[in-house]
Formats: C-alpha cells, sequence, structure tokens
C-alpha cells in the first residue's frame, strides 16, 4: 500500500544525473569512513524531512513536541530522494568495506542503530500514507466495527481524512494479527490520530531493534547482520520512518528460521509452523516463508517435519481468520490485481488492458507472474553459496523474487528478504538487494497526498 505522485516520477532520475555520484561511489568504496558518513547524512535527512512535517513526504498529522518549518514540495522531494541515494551508497560502502577486512564492532552497530531507530520513530512517517491507514483500521477495529468490511471512508474524521485518497474506500488487506496490533495503538491513541500513529512507530521501532538484537546475537557474521539490519540507513529509512508492518514479518521470520536451523523434535516443528502462521496472520504474502521453509524439508525427505509444519502454520492461520470470518479475505482478492510502477507488468498491463479488457488482463497477470517468480528464484539460487543453509536461502531466493516479479511491490516488502540475507552470506546477491531497495524507495515514497501510480 502506498501513494505517489505522478509528476514526481522522473525528479530522482533528473536529480541524480545532475550530481557527480560515480565520485561518491569511489569514495564510499575506498573509505569505510565516507560509507559511514553518507549513512549518517542519509538518516539525517530522513529525520529532517519527519521534523519538517506536514510536506509532500510526510503525513499531515505531525508529532507536536518536535516540529521545523514545513518544507516545500519540490525541496521535501530532492531531501528525501538525497536521502535515499545517500543511504543505499552508505550501505553498499560499508558492506564492501567489511567484504575487504573492514570489521566495526557489532556492539556499537547495534547502540547507533537503536539510537537512529529511536530518532525517525519519534517524528512524522516519512515516505508513505500507510501508518494513517493502519491507524484508521485500527480505530475501527477499537470502536467494535469489522475493518475488513468497513473502510476508513465510513470511519469519518481525523482519521479518515489522514488516509491517502487511494485507500480511503478500501476495507483493510492485512491479516488479524496485523488488526490487533494496530486496535492496540488506537486504544492508547483514542480521538487523537497523531497519539495512534506515533504508538504505532514506537511499537514498529522496538520490533526493529528486537530484530537486530536477535540478528547480532545468531547470525554467522555479527557485524554483517548489523550492517544489513540494525545499522542499515536505507532499512531505517524505509522501515522506521516509514512505520511499516513488514518489520514485524521479518522478525517473526527471523524466529521461525532460526528455529528451523536448530529443530531436533517434533514440538520445534509445531513452533516453526505456529511463528509461520502468525507472520501470515500479519501479511499474508509471508507464506512465501512458509513454502521456503517447507521445501528443502521435503528435499531431504523429512516428510512428517514439512506435514506438521504446513499442518500448525494452515490451523493457527484459520483460527486467526475465523475471528472475523471468511469475508476477511475478501479484501486480499480486490487488492491481488493491484499493478504498481515500476513493474514488469506495468506495461503488459496498460496494452493488456486496451487491447483484451482489464478481466482478462489481470487474470493472464495473475497465472504468470508466480510461473516467472518461481523462474527467478530457481536461477537466484544457482547464485547462492551451496554452503549456505537450505532454510535460510531457499525463503531468501523466493522473497527476493517475489519482491522482484509481483505485479505490486513496494520498497518496504524487502523487510523479510534483508532479513533473510542477514542470517548468512546469499553471495553477490546483496547489493542487488540493496540497489533494489532504494530504486523501489525512490519511486515510492510520499506522504500519500492525492497523488498515486
Amino acid at each position: 500500500m502506498t501513494t505517489n505522485s505522478s509528476d514526481w516520477g522522473g525528479y530522482p532520475a533528473r536529480w541524480i544525473r545532475t550530481a557527480s555520484w560515480s565520485a561518491l561511489i569511489g569514495s564510499a568504496w575506498r573509505r569505510p569512513s565516507a560509507a559511514v558518513g553518507m549513512s549518517a547524512a542519509g538518516i539525517a535527512l530522513f529525520a529532517l524531512v519527519g521534523a519538517s512535517a506536514p510536506n509532500h513526504n510526510t503525513l499531515r498529522a505531525p508529532i507536536p513536541w518536535f516540529r521545523l518549518t514545513a518544507m516545500p514540495g519540490m525541496l521535501s522531494e530532492a531531501v528525501t530522494s538525497a536521502a535515499i541515494v545517500l543511504s543505499c551508497l552508505g550501505t553498499l560502502g560499508m558492506l564492501h568495506a567489511h567484504r575487504r577486512g573492514w570489521s566495526p564492532d557489532a556492539h556499537l552497530l547495534f547502540r547507533a542503530g537503536v539510537l537512529a531507530a529511536l530518532v525517525v520513530a519519534n517524528l512524522t512517517p516519512v515516505g508513505s500514507s500507510d501508518t494513517a491507514s493502519y491507524a484508521a483500521y485500527g480505530r475501527i477495529a477499537a470502536l467494535g466495527g469489522d475493518p475488513y468490511v468497513t473502510a476508513p471512508a465510513h470511519l469519518g474524521g481525523a482519521y479518515a481524512h489522514l488516509v491517502g485518497e487511494a485507500w480511503r474506500n478500501t476495507p483493510s488487506v492485512y491479516g488479524p494479527v496485523a488488526t490487533w496490533w494496530q486496535a492496540g495503538a488506537a486504544s492508547v491513541g483514542g480521538e487523537r490520530p497523531w497519539l495512534t500513529i506515533w504508538a504505532l512507530m514506537l511499537a514498529n521501532a522496538a520490533v526493529f531493534v528486537a530484530t537486530g538484537y536477535l540478528l547480532i546475537r545468531t547470525a554467522e557474521d555479527p557485524v554483517r547482520a548489523g550492517l544489513l539490519w540494525i545499522a542499515n540507513p536505507l532499512l531505517i529509512g524505509v522501515l522506521v520512518a516509514g512505520g511499516h508492518l513488514d518489520t514485524l514479518v521479518a522478525c517473526l521470520a527471523v524466529c521461525a528460521v532460526q528455529l528451523t536451523r536448530r529443530a531436533t523434535r517434533w514440538h520445534h516443528d509445531l513452533a516453526v509452523g505456529g511463528l509461520i502462521g502468525l507472520a501470515c496472520g500479519v501479511k499474508i504474502s509471508a507464506a512465501l516463508l512458509g513454502v521456503g521453509l517447507t521445501w528443502p524439508l521435503l528435499r531431504s525427505g523429512r516428510w512428517r517435519s514439512a506435514v506438521r509444519q504446513a499442518v500448525t502454520a494452515a490451523l493457527v492461520l484459520a483460527a486467526l481468520y475465523d475471528v472475523y470470518g471468511p469475508h476477511a479475505l475478501a479484501p486480499l482478492s480486490a487488492a491481488s490485481h493491484l499493478v504498481s510502477t515500476p513493474s514488469l507488468w506495468a506495461v503488459f498491463d496498460h496494452f493488456g488492458t486496451a487491447l483484451l479488457g482489464r478481466r482478462a488482463t489481470a487474470a493472464i497477470v495473475s497465472v504468470l507472474w508466480p510461473v516467472l517468480m518461481l523462474a527467478l528464484a530457481w536461477g537466484l539460487r544457482r547464485r547462492v553459496p551451496p554452503d549456505a543453509p537450505a532454510a535460510v536461502a531457499v525463503p531468501f531466493v523466493l522473497a527476493f523474487a517475489w519482491v522482484l516479479t509481483a505485479p505490486w511491490s513496494m520498497p518496504w516488502y524487502t523487510a523479510l528478504t534483508c532479513a533473510l540475507a542477514a542470517l548468512s552470506r546469499p553471495g553477490r546477491l546483496t547489493p542487488y538487494l540493496t540497489v533494489t531497495t532504494a530504486v523501489l524507495a525512490l519511486c515510492h515514497n510520499s506522504g500519500g497526498h492525492g497523488w498515486t501510480w
């Protein structure tokens, strides 16, 4: 879910072309200090946009205790683009330096990441109107309504006013776990949307930090894990400053993968299945995690473990949706036909709709993109080192292929992929993942003020 400006789409490209990015890249890759400086500058610019709310890249509900003068729209777009590019270059530079022997203290990375996350979590959300939608769905649920039937527009008042126009009449596309998460924040905020949004931002930052701590404690390379997650300025800007639920999915995925790698008893399989079910209860796209963890078990002949995990995940998910009923899946069906830009399917959707009609084109896309995703995942798996644990590698390539091939893809969708990449070494794919996140962020970063692709 996101909103963007149709007249902004070409701006980052024009802005990037006028800067000497080749010199910046060379400096970042030669000296870790330059990469660290770019990373800090990127986070500072994200924070500047959040503090200068409301502007094009933030919501209309600024946190009241710390506000700078609102930025003009063009300046806000330029600063946000600069924040994304600098964060991307900084991340690439630090990872490259680490591969060449630079090894900062993992605990220092953790503390720096925690500080950055706390700063941006206490500012107005940057880059998306999704937190306003979360708040509205939570308010509906907190009042005893059904967010899978009631759209934010029916809620009315200040909450509905904040939701992006593209989603104001759309019931929730998130799972029951997400709804309860949102309702908890709305119970705190009451009639004050800004307080609900702030509660969501703080809770999301806490999950981001907890995931970073878990990764540093359990990953094969704690420093690399820190650079890819807790001290990754691009993720801090996209996930924490944006307040997205994908952070929670990534946290549950890390727990499930690490438990799978250590599973020795039958009840471990049940626990893994439960975590997968909970992740799907946040966003149904977490089913990719279930497939990615089950496939290696089937390949190795561990059929009983695979069945226990799959059945448990299905039962947990069924129990979660049973609270609201099957109609809670209806908004997902409607959202499955959306196509975003940039996307492999955007051009096909444009010309296909004109030639074949919208329904036929949507049906063709819904059949073809999973096939392409599986084919790309197979190709990516060949690029992952053979000694990488299958319980990490298979979910990683599936999640990455999904981001690259799905008709509707947003920068925060890479949260799951980045968390899995931090657990092990996916070969040379990490820089491509970082660049993919940055490109999507450049194309899908706005506060949601009336524009959409």
